[in-house]
């Protein structure tokens, strides 16, 4: 590992070897959330250290708080307790030291990405998970890019193959991932239709959607549509009605999940969903994201061009974390939250 103190970096960095964080010494309620002081993160060679100004807070960032559903703990993110005590993962920031073998950035760069712990003062991040900062967001806006955008960007590019022409249907179209997969697939040329509550069509609306459902009132499995494509964020519709809404070669791509109980959330129709399509001429997938920057420098040009805008719902200050998980888990953000941790325009 490389310190900070002895890596390229910045008089201030240097100086610094305690910061604030958002600590997390076990799962559970918002109650496991405390602010506290700790030592500056390591980086190693090939990873930079980031000045925080702003984080963003999403789903993932509940889940690792709560340690739900079980299965990943299993898949190595600590058995009893995170084993990262700092959470969070998108950031936007600046370069404050990088490592030996780091080319891409330099001591002051605007960047953002995702990092290891972004609920603190600084985070480190591996060189291929950061990109340079949008010029036209600020510190706030950018920090609710990386995880959210990425995902939509897999989901209708990649695992999709989102076409030109194609009817789009995204269920989840208020949410972090649903707000860029409307965007992203309008800049493609799609007809999108979204789907969300009433109390959110207007948001899905202002991103561009050519048509806006309320699932309290309309099915978007009735029959009277179908959609060549079928992105379904965190939704739970049992995969016969993604189907009945899909056209006869359609592809439904299935993003995460909030229902299924305690030890595998979603993921078991998540699992269920390649099985089923071996047997059907319609296409049923997963996305397992990832995290890297190529998705974030396909994004930039998008961004900087206005075809793709970041919906932040609301901004807290770091000690407001716990304020803002609450409103996460009441279900009313419209858009992403940000944090914010240094305060800064730009």
């Amino acid at each position: 590992m490389t310190d900070p103190t002895s890596a390229k970096s910045a008089d201030n960095a240097s100086t610094a070897h305690t910061m604030q964080a958002i600590l997390q010494d076990g799962y559970g309620t918002v109650d496991v959330l405390r602010r506290g002081q700790m030592a500056l993160p390591d980086i190693a060679e090939n990873e930079v250290l980031v000045r925080v100004h702003a984080a963003g807070m999403d789903r993932g960032t509940w889940h690792v708080m709560a340690g739900r559903p079980y299965l990943m703990r299993i898949m190595g993110f600590g058995f009893r307790a995170p084993k990262n005590r700092v959470p969070g993962i998108d950031v936007a920031g600046t370069v404050a030291a990088v490592g030996s073998s780091v080319t891409r950035f330099a001591v002051g760069d605007a960047v953002y990405g995702m990092s290891r712990g972004s609920f603190a003062e600084y985070a480190a991040a591996l060189e291929d998970k950061l990109a340079h900062k949008p010029a036209n967001l600020s510190f706030e806006q950018a920090a609710v890019v990386p995880i959210s955008a990425g995902t939509a960007i897999q989901a209708l590019y990649d695992a999709g193959r989102a076409q030109h022409g194609q009817k789009v249907l995204i269920l989840g179209a208020s949410g972090g991932v649903g707000s860029y997969a409307v965007q992203l697939a309008k800049a493609l040329g799609a007809e999108v239709t979204g789907v969300s509550s009433a109390a959110k069509t207007d948001l899905v609306r202002s991103l561009g959607a050519d048509h806006v459902l309320d699932y309290t009132q309309d099915d978007f499995a009735d029959g009277t549509r179908q959609y060549d494509l079928i992105l379904d964020i965190g939704g739970n519709p049992p995969l016969s009605r993604l189907r009945r809404a899909l056209t006869p070669t359609g592809t439904a791509v299935i993003v995460g999940g909030e229902e299924g109980g305690r030890w595998t959330g979603g993921f078991g129709r998540s699992l269920r969903a390649p099985l089923v399509s071996l047997f059907l001429r319609q296409r049923l997938t997963m996305l397992a994201s990832k995290e890297r920057a190529s998705d974030l420098e396909r994004l930039t040009p998008l961004i900087e061009s206005g075809q793709v805008t970041p919906s932040v719902d609301r901004t807290y200050t770091l000690d407001e974390v716990p304020d803002a998980m609450r409103h996460l888990e009441a279900g009313d953000v419209r858009g992403k939250i940000a944090i914010t941790v240094l305060a800064d325009d730009k």
